[in-house]
């Protein structure tokens, strides 16, 4: 897998470059502004791209820009954004366009290097992983309206799981409950966000995750 990663700061750029080559992924290039990010994304073609949303020149939001210019020129590219905090308009932007080959995580998760790395491994598979922050920030805001205030504790824990891209097994393990457990509030989570049962199972997770972005 090949990657290009855009960051304006030199360390961030060498750290994660460090991690990625941990978990057997090649930085084929690094960009510190928007523009040199979408013309290293032309020339090299990369599987990945780590983008930073806060970029030269103004701090706001050129790097969410790029990623969505790159998603409409490269669709084939997996992105992974970056931030600081939380800023739930930014993945909401993100996942306008599709929740395939997306990832929105904060820049805390890349110190415990094995959970970037797989989340990493999961948006370049075709996965969608969001930040838990994320998702429970909007779980705060919106539990008292809407399908989302139908969810127990519970159901919204494992919920905040599933977008992190977690398995069924994995989420068990989290919880410390069984499978089984899982497998049940999953359903109640589908049944409860109204989402139809002939779509598939994968395609209802991405979608209960979005539909919290959407609320």
């Amino acid at each position: 897998m090949r990657a290009v990663i855009a960051d304006d700061s030199v360390l961030m750029r060498e750290g994660i470059t460090r991690i990625l080559a941990e978990g057997g992924i090649d930085v084929a290039a690094g960009a510190g502004d928007a523009p040199s990010l979408l013309a290293a994304v032309g020339n090299c073609q990369p599987d990945l791209a780590i983008i930073d949303v806060r970029m030269p020149p103004g701090y706001i939001d050129e790097g969410l820009r790029a990623a969505i210019e790159i998603r409409r020129r490269w669709p084939q590219v997996a992105l992974v954004v970056l931030s600081q905090f939380v800023e739930e308009r930014y993945a909401s932007e993100l996942l306008a366009g599709g929740t395939d080959k997306i990832g929105y995580l904060l820049k805390d998760r890349i110190s415990d290097v094995g959970q970037f790395i797989g989340a990493v491994q999961r948006v370049a598979d075709g996965g969608t992983v969001l930040d838990p922050q994320v998702v429970r920030q909007l779980l705060a805001r919106s539990r008292k309206t809407g399908p989302l205030g139908r969810l127990t504790t519970r159901e919204a824990e494992v919920l905040a799981l599933m977008a992190e891209g977690r398995s069924n097994a994995a989420i068990a393990g989290a919880l410390v409950i069984s499978a089984r457990a899982v497998e049940k509030h999953i359903a109640s989570i589908f049944l409860k966000l109204d989402l139809p049962p002939d779509t598939g199972q994968y395609h209802r997770r991405v979608m209960a995750v979005v539909r919290y972005l959407n609320s």
